[in-house]
């Protein structure tokens, strides 16, 4: 028996399998979250020196996704293998630099945990097949995503374009009887990408005439399309009902909490993206449920 059809047949070895997947995946996660604004920013400064004749920024040793390796910020020891465990090394070092004994920031293991339950879930509420690995990447951008707006107010286009083109191919394979609400249907999907772009797009220009600010960022835009394009039109409108009302209910609290004046911009990207993968793990029941409220019984 293959290690697929080991898969296949035991649904507890793959939500396992999954589980140590999404572990592992979380700890590259936490790369891309760190380093992607970064070699965005020194790439958009070089950009910007050869858009006005300037000498560009001088040039530095390579810094990418891959090298150098991760090393502690504060002693620049390099992180072991066995150093870099996920949520396993944390504990065992006590969040602390082997080397110096340094902090090493909570954030690290949680998102190695996230990504690894996330996954596990996906892999649980729709077993074994191929669209569950689509459902799987499309958490992994999401989780990604999520963070990288929290830390900069941004939402890469190197995230989110790639992320709409791939709901957009995938749908070229149509709906999986028995599997998870993704790929939709051609249609849908260019239906929900235009849709969800259009949609955000016309919102922010109404309130920029109307306020004479920004309300959102064009990264919303792509995101909300690249869900669209994932998950179907007609899913649009949970997700950004949903996508709202969390955000209103955290920016209510963020106001009374921290006394945080009207005018501090809040991320919307992490919301979308919650409110995408709730929608993608739960929405058929939501639908159904909403529309079960207005059913006319005898």
């Amino acid at each position: 028996m293959s290690v697929l059809e080991l898969l296949a047949s035991s649904p507890g070895l793959f939500v396992g399998t999954c589980l140590v997947l999404g572990l592992l995946v979380g700890s590259f996660l936490n790369v891309v979250i760190y380093r992607l604004p970064i070699i965005l920013d020194r790439q958009w400064r070089q950009q910007c020196a050869e858009l006005h004749n300037t000498e560009p920024p001088a040039p530095t040793e390579p810094f990418n996704l891959i090298v150098p390796r991760s090393a502690c910020p504060s002693c620049k020891a390099p992180i072991t293998a066995l150093q870099n465990i996920p949520v396993l090394s944390y504990l065992v070092l006590r969040g602390r630099c082997a080397g110096c004994g340094a902090g090493i920031s909570v954030r690290y293991p949680v998102i190695e945990a996230l990504t690894g339950v996330l996954t596990a879930a996906v892999a649980w509420k729709f077993g074994y097949g191929w669209a569950t690995g689509a459902a799987i990447l499309l958490t992994w951008f999401l989780i990604a995503l999520t963070f990288i707006d929290v830390d900069h107010q941004l939402l890469p286009d190197s995230l989110t374009l790639p992320l709409l083109w791939i709901g957009l191919l995938l749908s070229l394979w149509g709906p999986q009887p028995g599997g998870p609400p993704i790929p939709v249907d051609m249609r849908s999907s260019i239906i929900g990408a235009i849709a969800g772009y259009l949609s955000l797009w016309s919102v922010y220009h109404l309130f920029r005439l109307l306020t004479g600010k920004d309300g959102m960022g064009y990264g919303d835009f792509k995101l909300f399309a690249a869900l669209g394009a994932w998950l179907g039109w007609k899913m649009l409108l949970p997700i950004i009902l949903f996508a709202a009302a969390v955000g209103a209910v955290v920016g209510i609290a963020m106001l009374a909490i921290r006394g945080q004046s009207r005018s501090t911009p809040i991320a919307f990207g992490p919301f979308l993206a919650a409110a995408g993968w709730v929608v993608l793990m739960f929405g058929p029941e939501i639908v159904t449920a909403y529309l079960g409220m207005f059913a006319v019984r005898p």
